[in-house]
């Protein structure tokens, strides 16, 4: 699952969520580097002819667009939520691309996760409510992750209440 907790320390509960990266980096490169090749099969023909000029820059425009296309798509997807439990205070840390960073705090004691399992923008969509705002969580994560991390929060915000 993209979300992890982290081992406890100093009565304090770390949760880190993150997007599923389906095709890694090591596949970027090979995928970039097949493209190119499959571009340049029909070009072999084209040799020695000026036709191959007039393709040529095209086929370079196709190859740059996509390398730009997925390294748009690695840097939007560079998200990372922390949520911090401890006895006095939860604090939700979300740091999205190209450094936006969003906080929100509350009263461990007010805190509750909330399902919205067909008003959201996704399906089982989870947010925080008890602090100054109602705040979304996971919204990255599939359906059945977002119900199990429900669970998991939920009895983890039970273990941190006085």
């Amino acid at each position: 699952m993209p979300y992890q907790w982290l081992p406890s320390s100093n009565a304090e509960t770390r949760l880190h969520l993150w997007p599923y990266r389906s095709l890694p980096r090591r596949g970027f490169v090979w995928f970039v580097g097949i493209t190119a090749a499959m571009f340049a099969l029909p070009a072999i023909a084209l040799f020695g002819t000026p036709v191959l000029w007039g393709m040529l820059p095209f086929l370079l425009a196709a190859i740059a667009a996509i390398w730009w296309a997925l390294q748009r798509s690695y840097r939007d997807g560079e998200i990372i939520e922390s949520l911090t439990l401890r006895a006095d205070k939860v604090r939700r840390v979300r740091e999205g691309p190209r450094g936006l960073q969003q906080e929100w705090e509350a009263n461990p004691h007010w805190v509750r996760v909330v399902n919205h399992p067909s008003e959201g923008p996704v399906e089982n969509y989870l947010t925080l409510q008890g602090g100054p705002r109602e705040v979304e969580i996971g919204a990255f994560l599939t359906p059945t992750e977002r119900l199990a991390l429900l669970e998991e929060l939920s009895q983890a915000l039970k273990t941190i209440s006085p």
